[in-house]
């Protein structure tokens, strides 16, 4: 028996979010429905304001509810080096380790042509035109280890690297996570530990 058209139509707008199939959005809807009104209510409104509220930092597009995000703005974070990053979750991981002090470049993906991402959809000419300023000293490529992160990484290399500007490239170390045991991974983990062992 098909479901009312109103529950039908909030399946469907659920189905739309990243990684929530079918039956993912009929529980989340069901769910929903056994909410309480002041809880729906909240929800929604915490949706709307999300998104009339927050915006991409002016300097490194990260997401924030000023003009400049928090770590843009503060004075103790180095000036001179730049990580780049696919997205402002990757900046969350990093920050929680407490080892990095400099600033961010959030590019909102990565190349994928079978997606339909380029280049251009990733505002790489605004991190060309701060490294161009020469005040960035290191450029950390931290894109993801996957075929669209590497793919990012290589073309951000060569850009770059055909600029000639005093920046030093630098890019995450791959390999084995901190107490693992080598019997457990996979051959390619492993080639990658000591092809990039210091």
């Amino acid at each position: 028996m098909p479901y009312p058209q109103t529950l039908e139509t909030l399946i469907e707008e659920l189905k739309k979010m990243p990684g929530i199939g079918r039956k993912s959005a009929e529980r989340i809807a069901f769910y929903i429905l056994k909410m309480p009104s002041p809880e729906v209510s909240k929800l929604s409104s915490s949706i709307q304001k999300v998104n009339r509220e927050l915006f991409h930092c002016r300097i490194c597009n990260n997401l924030s509810g000023a003009e400049l995000c928090s770590i843009c703005r503060n004075p103790s974070r180095s000036r001179t080096t730049i990580c780049v990053v696919e997205n402002p979750q990757d900046i969350e991981a990093i920050e929680k380790s407490g080892v990095y002090r400099g600033l961010y470049y959030v590019l909102w993906g990565a190349i994928s042509p079978l997606r339909g991402i380029a280049p251009q959809d990733l505002k790489i000419e605004k991190l060309i035109s701060y490294l161009r300023s020469g005040k960035i000293k290191e450029l950390i490529i931290a894109t993801n280890f996957t075929p669209e992160g590497e793919s990012t990484a290589f073309f951000l290399n060569k850009k770059i690297a055909n600029l000639k500007l005093n920046t030093k490239l630098t890019r995450l170390s791959q390999g084995i996570p901190l107490g693992s045991s080598l019997e457990y991974l996979d051959e390619a983990t492993i080639g990658k530990a000591i092809e990039l062992r210091r």
